[in-house]
């Protein structure tokens, strides 16, 4: 009889274990993603700066004809 609570314990502590397992994996690749997705954002920051400051200088050297 002992045995049986035992085998119960033991087959929730693998259960769990794997869980642990599955939940490791899957937050290591939650952070990759996130690291994709602030790399991505940088690049569109940046992009957005340079586009701005070609707009910027393309208006400077219009007042400078007028």
């Amino acid at each position: 009889m002992a045995d049986n609570p035992l085998k119960a314990l033991e087959s929730k502590i693998d259960q769990l274990i794997a869980l642990c397992s599955q939940l490791n994996q899957e937050n290591q690749m939650l952070k990759a993603e996130s690291s994709r997705w602030q790399r991505e954002r940088q690049e569109l920051i940046d992009k957005n700066e340079l586009a701005r400051n070609k707009v910027e200088a393309m208006i400077d050297r219009l007042r400078a004809m007028e």
